[in-house]
This record gives C-alpha cells, sequence and structure tokens, in this order.
C-alpha cells in the first residue's frame, strides 16, 4: 500500500513538473518582445546560457560529458543546426506577426512529423494524416488576413511554419539517432552547436555591449524559459507516460497566448482563434491516434 501511494505521489509531481515545464517554455515567446534584439542575436544569448546551464546540470546528474562515438557528434551537430534554424525563425516569426499567430503556426509540427516519418520509411501517408494536414493547412489559411508577402505579418506566419518544419525534421532525426541519450544532454550539445553556428553572425552586436537590462533578460531565457523546463520535463517523463507529456505540450500556444493577453494586450480575434483552433486540435489528434498505434 504505501507503495502504492508513494506511486500516485511520484505521478501527480511528475505532471506538475511537466505543466510547468511546458507554461514555461510557452513564456519564451514573450522574449521576442521583451529582448530588444533580432530574433538571432537572442537565439545565439539563449543558447549560450542555455549550454551553460544544462552542462552543470548534466556533470551533476550524469558524471560523463561525453558521447560514445563520433557518428553521435557528428549528429549532434546536424540536429543542432536545426534547431538553430528553428529558433531563430520562431522568434523572428513573433516579431513580425503575434506572439499567438507564430506559436499557433509552430504547432503544425506535429502533423508534419505523420508526413515526414512515412516518406522517410519509404511508404505513403495514410488518408487521415493527408485530412489532417489539410484541416492544418485551413487552419494557417485563417491566421492569414491578408495573403501579401509584401507584409510583415503573412511573412512572420511563414516563418512560424518555416520553424516548425525545422522542429519536425529535428525531432524525427532525433528520434531516430539521438533517442538513447537523456533529454538534457541531448539539449545541451544542440545548445552548444546552436552558438557554435550563430557566433560568427551575431559577436558583433554583443561586443559592442549590451545594457544590463538585456543581460538580464538574455540570463533568465536561457535559464529560466530553456534548460530549466527541458530539465522539468525530462524528469516528469520518468514517472509519466510519453502521451500525456505530448497532450500537455499541446497547451503551450494556449500559455503563450494567455501571457501575450496579459503583458502586451495582444488579443486574438474571431478568425485567429478558429484557425488556433484546427492546428492546437490536429496537434492533439495526431498526439492520440500516434500513440494509440
Amino acid at each position: 500500500m504505501p507503495n502504492h501511494i508513494s506511486t500516485q505521489a511520484e505521478q501527480k509531481m511528475a505532471l506538475l513538473q511537466v505543466h510547468l515545464g511546458v507554461l514555461l517554455l510557452g513564456g519564451t515567446a514573450q522574449f521576442s518582445k521583451l529582448i530588444p534584439l533580432s530574433g538571432a542575436e537572442i537565439s545565439f544569448g539563449r543558447a549560450v546560457v542555455a549550454a551553460i546551464v544544462l552542462l552543470m546540470i548534466v556533470k551533476m546528474t550524469e558524471g560523463n560529458l561525453k558521447l560514445k562515438n563520433a557518428r553521435d557528434y557528428r549528429n549532434s551537430i546536424i540536429l543542432g543546426v536545426l534547431m538553430a534554424l528553428h529558433w531563430v525563425t520562431y522568434f523572428f516569426a513573433m516579431q513580425m506577426s503575434t506572439i499567438a499567430t507564430g506559436m499557433i503556426a509552430l504547432y503544425t509540427y506535429p502533423v508534419l512529423i505523420v508526413l515526414f516519418e512515412p516518406l522517410l520509411n519509404k511508404q505513403k501517408p495514410e488518408l487521415k494524416d493527408l485530412l489532417t494536414a489539410g484541416l492544418v493547412m485551413t487552419g494557417i489559411v485563417l491566421l492569414v488576413p491578408d495573403l501579401d508577402l509584401e507584409s510583415d505579418f503573412t511573412i512572420g506566419i511563414l516563418l512560424g511554419v518555416l520553424s516548425a518544419v525545422f522542429f519536425a525534421a529535428r525531432n524525427v532525426m532525433n528520434r531516430r539517432v539521438f533517442s538513447h541519450y537523456s533529454g538534457t544532454k541531448n539539449m545541451m550539445y544542440q545548445s552548444i552547436v546552436i552558438a557554435a553556428v550563430l557566433l560568427p553572425f551575431e559577436i558583433d552586436g554583443y561586443t559592442q555591449g549590451l545594457d544590463s537590462s538585456t543581460w538580464l533578460w538574455l540570463l533568465v531565457l536561457g535559464a529560466f524559459f530553456t534548460a530549466l523546463p527541458h530539465s522539468l520535463v525530462v524528469n516528469g517523463l520518468r514517472h509519466i507516460k510519453a502521451k500525456t507529456m505530448s497532450l500537455v505540450s499541446c497547451l503551450s500556444p494556449c500559455y503563450g497566448t494567455a501571457f501575450a493577453v496579459y503583458f502586451w494586450a495582444e488579443y486574438p480575434n474571431t478568425q485567429t482563434l478558429i484557425g488556433g483552433a484546427l492546428v492546437v486540435s490536429a496537434a492533439v489528434y495526431e498526439t492520440l491516434t500516434a500513440h494509440k498505434s
């Protein structure tokens, strides 16, 4: 009986950790407005801070910082480059449109994954997945008030979808070639690669000097909204099902939108809410059916 009670307590704590982790990850979008830097500059600062914090966490929890072989180092570089492209386009998307539309566009990635994986296995996507993809595209079209490529808002949404493509590709590859490492070590290496990739492009902006408030927000973003939530999610997954984690993660755009309403008075209109509901519903559906199969 005590073991049963202990297990229930662990599961409740794990679920709390996962919800807090997803809540914090949903809050990352706010830094696109809060930090007066470009999306690439924010990504560079975020990666540097996250890499340092995650390195310390991995050293304390796992001891060994090394990967097993040269192939894993090569794969970590590819995964880091994909993640760098995802982060940069993610922040630019919300700087050019709104936080709600940028995050909703990003959450096309669960559907993109179910379209990518059959193609990699030289199979055709199932009809239900194609129909779900059509639902997502309808939702994205509803987000765009006017299909004008000269509009920053439209470009922002397209960048959000592009960010989802990079994120989906990273997740598919990660599951295939890097899942034998913990999520914390995984993210540590990717953060190091992101910082290294962006360093040549962003070092000038940092050497010219940033004010103290910008440094503070970068530290908060990298430590408390990147390293901490990834660690919380990894710890939570020890006691709850991956399906539960995936479903909770679908709340991220809802959290991000709520933060945007509170902090920036960015109220989504009815068309955006309908489009968002279609995209998030499709993400939830694909999550449920993927884990059921």
